[in-house]
């Protein structure tokens, strides 16, 4: 059910109770998002949050729903509460147009068996200041302290070129700056120019170090500007020991590895993946983005989630459109609801990657199918 104020506030006490913390997002992002509990005996023993903030696929901001702030009571797992809770909360965001469903979870194996999967894998990066002070070459940079109106569209156009980022709402800023009210952000561009690149970081306190910067943003139109935003945070050496890229801090590309002289000072920790699920097979493909060059027909097979039944159907994508036509037609390679959404986020790379998640097809067609959305690789910058 939709949960009022009164609700909303005994939701926040289980999943302090549920998660062994406070949430801050409980609360902080009720504001801008569908509220759900489940009530049993008049007590509150679920729920979660649910956003519809588009993502970009293809280059479009194509309609999802943000699932964030989950849990069910520990005295009620296992009864398949989280399954009715999960379909409740994704029910709202679907008649308002969510063809896609997003989520973080540490529970990937229940996730997978819901429909989810995840289109890559997703690391911090822990890089020592020195070794990006002798790195990379900031100069032909002017970098300007603080966030203007020009960064927005920025902002949008460099995540556009990726598979995943949110199109940031209007109140993403004010969640952000209390979720991390030290968070500092500056802009680089060419002198005369506008900026290309964006940085967000801020320092915390380290145990054993005393102080290291965080980066929260880092968005680079090109290998340049991205060099000089890594020199500018090596300047901070004199103080700073290393700087940490949180899990969404870096997009999934080796401008970092290649120009460091002692790789093996860097530290990476995987974290647990943020997670796909395609709500529409129809409306997703419709929506998407795709190569003006790419022209494919091809009969493909779906497996529905229940894993008992195939849906066949036509694929057609050309002049930059695509289509997903029921057919009776028997298809020439067989995708999982996962599977597919990870071919839609373009996270099978190859041939190969995907034969080896289980992908079953004719190579040459699969092969074709990859070619479609390899145009841009997987990565969602927000945390939620």
């Amino acid at each position: 059910m939709e949960a009022d104020d009164d609700l909303w506030r005994e939701y926040d006490a289980l999943a302090r109770r549920a998660y062994g913390h406070p949430v801050p997002d409980i609360m902080g992002l009720g504001a801008h998002a569908d509220r759900r509990v489940a009530v049993r005996d008049g007590n509150v023993v679920a729920g979660g949050l649910g956003m519809l903030i588009p993502q970009f696929f293809g280059g479009r901001p194509v309609p999802a729903a943000a699932m964030a702030c989950g849990c069910v009571a520990p005295e009620e797992r296992g009864g398949q509460l989280t399954v009715a809770m999960i379909a409740e909360r994704l029910r709202p965001l679907k008649e308002h147009g969510a063809v896609l469903a997003t989520l973080w979870t540490a529970s990937t194996g229940y996730a997978r068996r819901l429909g989810w999967e995840a289109p890559t894998p997703v690391y911090s990066w822990t890089v020592p200041t020195d070794d990006l002070k002798r790195g990379f070459d900031g100069s032909g940079y002017d970098i300007a302290h603080g966030t203007t109106e020009q960064l927005r569209p920025l902002r949008d156009d460099l995540a556009a070129r990726w598979n995943g980022p949110w199109q940031r709402p209007d109140w993403w800023q004010d969640w952000q700056h209390r979720q991390h009210p030290d968070v500092t952000t500056y802009r680089f561009n060419r002198p005369g120019r506008e900026p290309t690149g964006v940085l967000s970081l801020a320092g915390e306190h380290h145990p054993v170090e005393g102080r290291r910067l965080v980066v929260y943003d880092f968005w680079a139109a090109d290998h340049h500007v991205a060099a000089a935003m890594f020199a500018f945070l090596g300047r901070h050496d004199s103080r700073i020991p290393t700087v940490a890229f949180q899990r969404t801090g870096l997009p999934p590309a080796p401008l970092l590895l290649h120009h460091l002289h002692r790789c093996a000072c860097v530290v990476a920790r995987s974290w647990h993946p943020w997670m796909l699920r395609v709500l529409d097979l129809r409306r997703a493909v419709q929506l998407r983005g795709w190569p003006d060059e790419t022209d494919l027909t091809l009969p493909i097979e779906v497996v529905t989630e229940d894993g008992e039944a195939t849906e066949r159907f036509t694929l057609r994508i050309a002049n930059g459109t695509g289509e997903l036509t029921p057919t009776t037609r028997e298809g020439q390679l067989t995708l999982t609801r996962g599977q597919f959404a990870v071919w839609y986020a373009g996270g099978y790379r190859s041939a190969a990657a995907a034969a080896l998640a289980g992908v079953s097809a004719d190579p040459k067609a699969l092969t074709r199918l990859l070619l479609a959305t390899a145009d841009r690789e997987p990565w969602l910058a927000d945390y939620f």
